[in-house]
């Protein structure tokens, strides 16, 4: 491995409850960040972003059907999605992909002053954070 990997998140594999329909909202969240189709197999597709991609895969081992943020585990992942007006527009067409606004009263300061960013959640509960750059 060379030192300007070590650190790198590598992948993150999300087991969901229904696959056509997460990769169709993930697939969209992907696209608009930047991320590209990698890998795809029955029941499980990846996305990639330079050294790092992450998986939907409805796996034959779950033990459950449901995600829930609030439990012990992932809370939420957390990407830097361009410009404030970048971020508005995903915000705005995520309802249209499986996404709705988490603290819509508090947009876009949800994080706290200072923090410009979107709180979304999908059809299945995941979350991510959305976080205007420069």
């Amino acid at each position: 491995m060379t030192r300007d990997l070590v650190g790198v998140l590598h992948h993150i594999e999300l087991w969901v409850p229904d696959f056509e329909k997460a990769s169709r909202e993930w697939g969209w969240l992907l696209s608009e960040l930047g991320y590209g189709a990698f890998q795809s197999w029955p029941n499980g597709c990846s996305w990639r972003l330079g050294e790092t991609y992450i998986v939907v895969e409805e796996s034959p081992d779950l033990s459950g059907r449901t995600h829930e943020r609030t439990l012990p585990g992932l809370n939420h992942l957390a990407f830097h999605a361009g410009t404030s007006p970048q971020v508005d527009a995903m915000a705005a067409r995520g309802v249209e992909h499986g996404w709705r606004q988490l603290f819509a009263d508090k947009y876009p300061n949800a994080g706290g002053d200072g923090h410009y960013a979107a709180y979304l959640v999908n059809s299945d509960g995941f979350e991510v954070e959305l976080i205007a750059t420069g």
